[in-house]
């Protein structure tokens, strides 16, 4: 069991650490560079003890980090129908902190991790447009 601990804490102090870090940084690429490590300590989490959670965060960061670092990917070819903007970082920040809290309390992470998708989510194309129809909040 004191395994599953350290590796527990280890998760939480790196959901920390990538919240802060993407805090401080202003640039969204840099942003999403950062957001990249969340599922990178979901994914090594996994491979030494496994828990129903941690494979649902991970799944969930790793699609959102997909879908943010497409979206950056379209922008920079020129795509201008959907931009990234400071509060879609601001909501998967506080999701971030929430999941890290929520591990370490074990309470819930449904929604810690329902904030950072659903604020991805309005970065694609279906979600701006349900976000400018006021369906879409955050």
């Amino acid at each position: 069991m004191a395994r599953d601990d350290f590796f527990k804490r280890e998760l939480v102090t790196e959901l920390h650490r990538v919240e802060a870090t993407m805090r401080k940084e202003e640039n969204f690429e840099k942003k999403i560079y950062y957001f990249s490590a969340a599922y990178g300590i979901t994914s090594r989490t996994l491979r030494y003890t496994f828990h129903g959670d941690y494979l649902i965060a991970d799944f969930v960061l790793t699609t959102c980090y997909n879908l943010m670092s497409d979206r950056l990917k379209r922008i920079k070819s020129g795509d201008p129908t959907v931009q990234i903007e400071s509060k879609h970082f601001e909501q998967i920040q506080i999701g971030l902190k929430e999941l890290a809290d929520a591990f370490e309390s074990e309470e819930s992470i449904l929604f810690p991790l329902e904030k950072i998708l659903i604020a991805t989510y309005s970065t694609t194309g279906a979600g701006n447009y349900l976000r400018e129809k006021g369906m879409l909040q955050f």
